[in-house]
């Protein structure tokens, strides 16, 4: 266990000591872990690169991490009647369906990576500064309605679009994919390549 995987975990155990502060309108508390968590995020990913303390598992809990944070603020935000429930179903339902996509091309066989879109990344910094903002707002009294306002329209068209991006992207994959041959095929497949240059090699 390394330092950067200790400040990942540190993380996921302040899920639910974030959403009871949220749920409890002990809401400058709140935004005080938030800052932290993304102050620990920022620090775990430096030192991993840093002095080359990645790890398998690291790259498995920072992006769950990540999102087990968000997710729960939204929720709790939500349930608290401070955020919009449109958008809590937006974000929570682009989530559930990216992964319940992975799971579904894993169980068929045709495997998937997920890549980073640009309009991801956008709407993850979205997500995040609307988060920050309106923790901001509701725990150091500042004066931010109108932002919040806009940013959640905003974060909430990137979430649809982002999520259309992804399924698209899915589709398109499910539909083209073609199955490697098994080994004896393959094997099969590479004499008969290797016979062919042959001939064509022989005067």
């Amino acid at each position: 266990m390394n330092i950067p995987n200790t400040l990942t975990f540190a993380r996921i155990v302040s899920v639910p000591l974030l959403i009871w502060l949220i749920i409890d309108q002990d809401f400058f508390a709140a935004f005080v872990v938030f800052m932290l968590a993304g102050i620990s995020d920022a620090a775990d990913g430096y030192l991993a690169k840093r002095y080359g303390w990645r790890t398998e598992l690291g790259a498995y809990l920072d992006p769950i991490a990540d999102k087990a944070l968000l997710v729960s603020i939204y929720v709790a935000l939500g349930a608290a009647g401070h955020l919009p429930v449109w958008l809590v179903i937006a974000v929570v339902s682009r989530d559930v369906l990216i992964v319940g996509a992975v799971v579904l091309a894993w169980m068929m066989s045709r495997p998937v990576k997920v890549k980073p879109l640009v309009v991801s990344k956008v709407n993850t910094f979205a997500q995040i500064s609307l988060a920050g903002l309106a923790l901001a707002k509701l725990g150091l009294g500042l004066g931010l309605d109108g932002v919040v306002n806009v940013l959640i329209w905003v974060t909430g068209g990137l979430t649809i679009l982002s999520a259309i991006a992804y399924f698209w992207g899915w589709l398109r994959h499910m539909m083209s994919y073609e199955p490697a041959p098994p080994e004896p095929q393959r094997r099969r497949r590479s004499r008969e390549k290797r016979a062919s240059r042959s001939e064509v090699q022989t005067p």
